[in-house]
This record gives structure tokens, C-alpha cells and sequence, in this order.
């Protein structure tokens, strides 16, 4: 995703072999770069505080979640185009939702930063604008909270199984023509506000 002359011979590799792109999930993400083996992922919020967050850190970070994703979404969008009835998937995250983190009672709140949390917020940013442009074709696009996944993204400090995490994602993948377009949303959470 970070890899500009990689995408257009993606794109094209899907179109000699397929023609159409009927499913699109962005799932591509990076927490950190400079998170210490060991590390606690409170312990690398703490550094990573508007005060003292380094820039490289937060372009690094952002450079995958945000800008890989709107590098590879045109060059995908004209097969999306092609096929019936096509899906647009952003894996975003709960601490992205500016709403969930002004709630103190939110138990990850204390962990939002520019880095990995307001990377997924502008996501959730570019999922709408992405289901704005397209909102009168045959393209769905949502975002979609996989939760707090045991992942190498974590250390494996997540609660849920990867299988939990990949449940909404394939829900959203199936849903039928009058669903819905423009919306984050958790597979236990339901909808999830912005």
C-alpha cells in the first residue's frame, strides 16, 4: 500500500485475471514503528502523547492507515465499477471514534494520540467521503471494527480471537443491495458512532 509502483500492476493483474473486483477490504495497518519488544501498548501511549510524539512516528504510521489506503482506492475503484454489486471494507477501530474517546468512561480513551487511534479516525474520515463519491452506484462502503483482535498489531495483547475480528468484515462483504452504505460499525457493538 505504501509501495506506489506496486498498486497500478495490482490493479491490472486483477483485471486480466478477473475483469472485476467485487469485494475490496482494506485491512492494511501498522500501530507503530517504535514500539519496544515488551512494550505495553499503554506504556508506548505515554509516549506518544501530542507533547512528544515524534513526526516520523505519526507520518509512518499514517503513511499505511491513511494514505495506502487512499493510494490503492482509485486505482481499484474502476474494477469496483465493473462488478454488480461491489463492497468497499475499511478495518478501522473503536479508538478511532472521536465520540467513544470524549466519553472518559471509555476504556481506551487514555490510549487516543495522532498516532495509531487518529489514524484510524481520519479512515473513518475517508470511508465516508469514499461512500459520498460513489453513494449513487452499486458500491457499498463502510468501515468496520474488527475489536481488540489478538494480532501482531498488538503483541497479541488483544481480547479477541481472529475469527471474532474478521466476523463483522464478512458480514458487511455480504450484505445484500438495500444495505447500508456509509457506516462503522462492530459484529457485538452494532453501530458505532464517528
Amino acid at each position: 500500500m505504501t509501495d506506489q509502483a506496486s498498486i497500478a500492476p495490482a490493479a491490472e493483474r486483477i483485471r486480466r485475471e478477473l475483469g472485476r473486483l467485487d469485494v475490496f477490504i482494506n485491512n492494511a495497518a501498522i500501530s507503530n514503528t517504535s514500539k519496544l519488544p515488551g512494550m505495553s501498548s499503554g506504556e508506548y501511549a505515554k509516549l506518544t502523547r501530542p507533547s512528544n510524539v515524534s513526526l516520523d512516528e505519526v507520518r509512518a504510521v499514517w503513511e499505511t492507515n491513511v494514505f495506502g489506503v487512499l493510494a490503492v482506492y482509485p486505482a481499484m475503484l474502476p474494477l469496483l465499477r465493473e462488478a454488480p454489486a461491489a463492497r468497499v471494507i475499511n478495518v478501522s477501530s473503536g479508538v478511532g471514534s472521536l465520540t467513544m474517546n470524549s466519553d472518559p468512561a471509555f476504556p481506551y480513551s487514555s490510549f487516543f494520540g495522532p498516532v495509531y487511534p487518529a489514524s484510524k479516525t481520519a479512515l473513518n474520515a475517508m470511508t465516508l467521503a469514499m461512500a459520498i463519491e460513489v453513494e449513487s452506484t452499486n458500491i457499498m462502503v463502510n468501515a468496520v471494527s474488527p475489536g481488540f483482535t489478538k494480532t501482531n498489531l498488538n503483541n497479541y495483547e488483544g481480547t479477541e480471537t481472529v475469527e471474532e475480528g474478521a466476523r463483522e468484515a464478512v458480514r458487511v462483504a455480504l450484505l445484500g443491495p438495500d444495505g447500508p452504505t456509509g457506516t462503522f460499525t462492530h459484529a457485538k457493538l452494532g453501530t458505532l458512532p464517528w
